[in-house]
């Protein structure tokens, strides 16, 4: 008899590749970070610009989670009690945010909010005065862009936990939309607000790319930026290392109480009958879902919609420095998915067995880019050039980076198949490379594509360690185009945003494609 639990088709597959995984994961994690203690035990104390960066980063970040999740309400609402041809569509836009790259927003924000944008030039046709797109309005605008369908996933997902019998019931008792709100969606709201809220400001704290091309100067500097400039134009790293201690502390702290808050008070079960709202078949009440749906789905498609029309004249002429750029991104792409697709298997395998390992994964995560970067930097710099090992680090940290979301996908499928073909497998003797390339490889196809469409397009739009080491021979597509923004070249920028987002949207749909096909035979 075992002298614990081990669960079915796992007794004879052994656990040294996941324990590789995850020693390897810790390492490149733990090893920087020590790094950074160390050189920051020997570095100056944080001056008021330091510290003034370290406030406008929380209040940023703060304004950020603000304005996402309160306009994420109506939007929720509307699509909870709401149902349309198109819906699934709309929902799945909502997801966009997670592959788009964040430099293709950004210039899809410039051409709708900038000085030459669409919203200045009707403002200064009705003789307005223009809005400003750099400093801290443009941060919180594009924090704003890229979370409100994050904050409305998560509220949608706390309207849809409510069972319908509450609905059929508050109709019996003759509830207006006000008593509903009151009885049953603020008690919701009380418990998923804070937990949304929390996380994405957490991951507003580390954001580097929304900072660096729209904060507009020293006033509007992040400590993630601040960490850049230190290693970039000062080279002063012991001011880079206390800012990484400092970033991490923050995103911690951050991270544990989005942990703390993210648990959601339950409504109980329902049966899983067909959902209606009857209170909120009043015409006044279907005005405003659809005009927050109107506005959510303008909001989130006319920059995308700007990048495309504004980029398809410079496509053509893009310099053969942004193709070069492009084929770096891809090969480097394509890298970090085999790091990412190896790590999760493995990692998914121990957290079968050892389930609180699945939280490894997430220290890539907790940790700033940037601040393994420092580390790296630091480890690196005695012994050789940081930049000869710009591709390999770039690629891990990417990898890194995607491994959370590839895990959340891969160890339930897997968990399946072990309940369902586990004990048939350990009857037929089946183990180790022949049991995952018969049994676990074929059914995990979907999810495995999925979660390599993923960590593809994650890389491909990644502008954070490789902005410390790279040089120009060998820059990547984001780090490029924001060079040519740089230089004020916006339409070749544009020409050259378009074309990451194709590449970026190709490698997701091949990839998931390829998880799907012919995944029932």
């Amino acid at each position: 008899m075992a002298a614990r639990a081990v669960p079915l088709g796992l007794r004879h597959s052994g656990h040294w590749p996941g324990w590789v995984a995850a020693a390897l994961v810790a390492s490149v994690v733990l090893l920087p970070l020590l790094a950074v203690f160390w050189r920051a035990g020997g570095g100056s104390m944080p001056g008021p610009s330091d510290w003034a960066a370290l406030r406008f980063t929380v209040l940023q970040a703060l304004l950020s989670a603000l304005f996402s999740v309160v306009l994420a309400v109506p939007v929720a609402r509307a699509l909870a009690r709401r149902r349309f041809r198109g819906r699934g569509l709309l929902v799945t836009l909502m997801g966009a945010p997670f592959i788009l790259p964040v430099i293709v927003a950004v210039l899809g924000l410039l051409a709708v909010f900038g000085r030459a944008g669409i919203v200045n030039q009707a403002l200064g046709g009705i003789g307005l005065p223009p809005v400003q797109i750099y400093g801290l309005h443009g941060v919180v605008l594009a924090h704003v862009f890229f979370n409100l369908p994050l904050a409305t996933r998560f509220l949608l997902q706390g309207w849809q936990g409510i069972p319908s019998e509450r609905f059929r019931l508050a109709a019996s008792l003759g509830f207006g939309p006000s008593d509903v709100f009151r009885q049953l969606e603020m008690p919701m709201l009380r418990t998923t607000l804070p937990g949304a809220a929390m996380v994405i400001f957490a991951i507003c704290l580390s954001s580097f790319a929304v900072a660096l091309t729209l904060g507009g100067g020293p006033r509007a500097t992040t400590v993630e930026l601040a960490i850049y400039q230190a290693f970039r134009f000062d080279f002063d790293l012991g001011r880079a290392a206390v800012l990484a201690v400092i970033q991490m502390a923050v995103v911690t702290v951050a991270a544990l109480l989005a942990f703390r808050f993210g648990h959601i008070n339950g409504f109980g079960r329902g049966l899983d009958r067909p959902f209606r709202r009857w209170e909120a078949e009043v015409w006044h009440l279907r005005i405003l879902d659809a005009l927050a749906l109107v506005c959510a789905a303008l909001f989130l498609l006319i920059p995308l919609a700007a990048v495309i029309w504004r980029g398809l004249p410079g496509l053509l002429d893009l310099p053969v420095q942004v193709w070069r750029a492009a084929i770096v991104s891809v090969v480097m792409a394509l890298s970090s998915t085999l790091f990412a697709i190896i790590l999760a298997l493995c990692l998914a395998y121990l957290a079968l067995a050892r389930h609180r390992t699945e939280a490894i994964a997430l220290i890539g995560v907790a940790v700033s880019p940037l601040v393994i970067g420092t580390g790296l930097f630091l480890l690196i710099n005695p012994f050789s050039d940081p930049a000869r090992w710009a591709f390999v680090l770039t690629s891990l940290v990417n990898a890194l980076a995607a491994l959370p979301f590839a895990l959340r996908v891969l160890v339930p499928a897997l968990r399946d198949i072990v309940r369902d073909y586990g004990p048939l497998a350990d009857s037929l003797g089946m183990s180790g490379l022949s049991r995952l390339r018969l049994l676990v490889l074929p059914r995990l196809r979907r999810p495995l594509g999925f979660s390599a469409g993923l960590a593809a397009a994650l890389s491909m739009g990644d502008l954070g360690v490789i902005a410390l080491f790279a040089d120009p021979e060998r820059a990547t597509l984001p780090l490029e185009i924001l060079r040519l923004m740089g230089a004020y070249r916006m339409d070749t920028a544009a020409g050259a945003g378009l074309l990451l987002l194709a590449i970026s949207l190709f490698l997701f749909w091949t990839f998931d494609r390829g998880g799907r096909r012919d995944v029932e035979a």
